[in-house]
């Protein structure tokens, strides 16, 4: 694939090790999330809307006012269909911390939750123990089994499909002026997609990584001196 700039060792062991994770039977005592973020420009319309009326659509101005930013913390269970979404000011450490607080409340029977996540520098124990305390933010990070994504290796997180999902079906081109706002948005398409309990089917594994990009487990095994 052409995001991929360099396949060596790390890049294979940690995509196998998701494409193996997802390949687990589902599992309520083991749950598997993905987990990703997303940047929302908060966007206001300048003139009201035409009403549409017979024979004519309505019709928007083009122009708008800028209104901030924010940001989508989004979170899947991709084989049992439970969608998460969290909207927040921003994506920093704190705010990281306080949606793995709300993924581990999710999950109190879990022994662990593979965490599916890419290598932000935010995505660490550290942001847990700096919100919560040393204690606390380690008991917390001991909930979770993280799996980091390779590095450009992001397409293998699938909760880039929960984004698009997402975007698709409930951002699409509307303006949203207000964090207040696309929190009552977001959480209304949650609430849409648990009850239909939408499932990701996953189809790249393994052995289709292998032949994709023509390598062997072998190939990557330094020669003994």
């Amino acid at each position: 694939m052409w995001c991929v700039p360099k396949l060596d060792a790390q890049y294979a062991e940690r995509m196998e090790d998701v494409l193996e994770l997802y390949q687990q039977p589902l599992c309520s005592t083991e749950p598997v999330v993905c987990f990703d973020e997303r940047p929302v420009q908060l966007l206001e319309w300048v003139r009201p809307a035409s009403p549409a009326c017979p024979g004519r659509e309505a019709r928007r101005d083009y122009a708008y006012l800028r209104c901030g930013t924010a940001n989508l913390f989004c979170e899947v269970e991709p084989k049992a269909g439970w969608h998460f979404v969290k909207a927040t000011p921003n994506r920093k450490s704190p705010a990281f911390a306080e949606a793995l607080q709300g993924i581990a409340e999710r999950y109190p029977e879990a022994s662990t939750i593979h965490l599916v996540l890419d290598n932000l520098s935010a995505h660490s124990r550290h942001a847990l123990e700096v919100r919560y305390g040393v204690r606390a933010g380690r008991r917390l990070w001991r909930r979770f089994t993280p799996h980091y994504t390779p590095v450009h290796g992001s397409w293998l997180n699938q909760a880039e499909v929960e984004i698009s999902l997402l975007s698709r079906q409930c951002l699409g081109r509307r303006r949203t002026p207000t964090l207040d706002k696309l929190r009552c948005e977001t959480q209304a398409w949650q609430e849409w997609a648990n009850r239909h309990r939408i499932q990701i089917r996953w189809q790249f594994t393994v052995p289709k990584a292998r032949a994709k990009f023509h390598y062997q487990p072998t190939d990557f095994t330094r020669p003994k001196d």
